[in-house]
């Protein structure tokens, strides 16, 4: 176990690097960041900031000699320099699930090999016949890039000629994934904490609403039947258990029409579907990552009310034609009282870019969204 007053490392300067400081330094922990840009959201936060690359040894080695405990809040990391340093400490979750989970082909092969029900889906190698795969699969589908493929990033929906022909030119030269497109009922997420020692907490389900392949809302609770939810948490608890995780583990599921769950993508780390938890949940995701990483006893995952969680973008800033002019409207937050802000320290908004989130909290998830989606409109 590690005790407050010990170092936790953390791989990784953006937004959740930042909640995570927040939460480890209110138990009593310091908080190391290792990044290679200076400057991000969770080096102004934390006790210490190394800002050398992943690929640096002799920094990356230094680093981990310095921390009691290594994590990551991302996974756009190369796992192999990380190989060399578990020998001075412990790494959470273990880097062989980084490298599994960073990979679309990797991970989507692993949920296969182990019946757990990817959406179904194709490999295509750099320099093949994209477009032969493309029509072998079928339109609609979805061409994603294999390696560091995040918020909509390295994926386009091809859906007729123009869209294949905008696929083919981007990425023939990469590896890909093909999926077959999935006319799901909803999307959801399970978040799931384990310990070293085995000790297991599961978040409630959430529903997720995206736009432009960015998630725009979090619904908790998901509004799906007991069933469902029961399912989905026995799904996650399997995941989580056959991959050998120690931290956080989100598993992303769509919903078909038929009742069927399938598992989209894995994300090791905290996740932005769980940033509700911060408001609405007796243990957030960030101060349960602290404890599952540092071997203590696991807190509550009730949730204190029904809520939606939203994304707030660059685009909420003011522009003129591409240029600046002015802030987001923040008094339509901070006016309501069942609503929390969240900013997370950027310096430069752009558009499409994520620059904070807020709650909102309600009776029903319902009475939730409205409220959400009547703040988000006068943003």
């Amino acid at each position: 176990m590690i005790h407050p007053g010990k170092t936790i490392g953390v791989l990784g300067g953006g937004q959740l690097g930042r909640m995570f400081a927040h939460a480890a330094e209110r138990l009593g922990y310091r908080v190391h960041i290792y990044e290679p840009e200076a400057n991000g959201p969770a080096g102004e936060v934390s006790a210490l900031e190394t800002n050398k690359p992943y690929t640096d040894i002799e920094a990356l080695t230094a680093f981990a000699k310095s921390v009691d405990v290594l994590t990551y809040e991302f996974e756009n990391i190369p796992a192999e320099p990380l190989w060399s340093i578990e020998k001075y400490v412990q790494l959470h979750p273990h880097w062989n699930v980084l490298e599994t989970c960073q990979n679309r082909m990797r991970e989507k092969n692993w949920l296969r090999k182990n019946d757990f029900s990817p959406v179904p889906f194709t490999e295509v190698e750099a320099g093949d016949d994209l477009a032969a795969a493309i029509r072998k699969i079928g339109l609609p589908c979805v061409v994603k890039t294999a390696d560091f493929g995040y918020d909509g990033k390295g994926q386009i929906k091809v859906s007729d000629d123009a869209t294949l022909s905008k696929a083919v030119e981007s990425f023939t030269k990469q590896r890909c994934v093909i999926e077959k497109f999935i006319d799901f009922k909803c999307e959801l997420s399970v978040l799931v904490a384990r310990s070293s020692n085995g000790e297991v907490k599961i978040f409630p389900v959430a529903e997720n609403i995206h736009t432009k392949h960015i998630l725009d809302f979090s619904i908790v609770p998901a509004r799906i039947s007991d069933a469902v939810k029961a399912d989905a948490e026995k799904l996650a608890l399997a995941i989580v258990e056959k991959l050998n995780v120690v931290g956080l583990l989100a598993i992303e599921l769509f919903l078909t029409d038929r009742g069927e769950l399938l598992v989209n993508e894995l994300a090791p780390r905290p996740h932005n579907s769980g940033h509700w938890t911060l408001d609405a949940c007796v243990t957030s995701q960030f101060e349960q990552h602290v404890r599952a990483v540092c071997g203590l006893p696991l807190g509550d995952v009730s949730v204190v009310a029904p809520v939606v969680m939203v994304n707030i973008l660059g685009d909420a800033w003011k522009w003129d034609n591409g240029a600046l002019v002015g802030d987001a409207n923040w008094s339509a937050v901070l006016a309501e009282p069942h609503a929390k802000l969240h900013l997370y320290g950027k310096k430069e908004p752009r558009i499409g870019r994520k620059m904070g989130h807020f709650t909102v909290t309600a009776k029903t998830p319902d009475a939730a969204l409205e409220a959400a989606r009547a703040i988000k409109a006068k943003l």
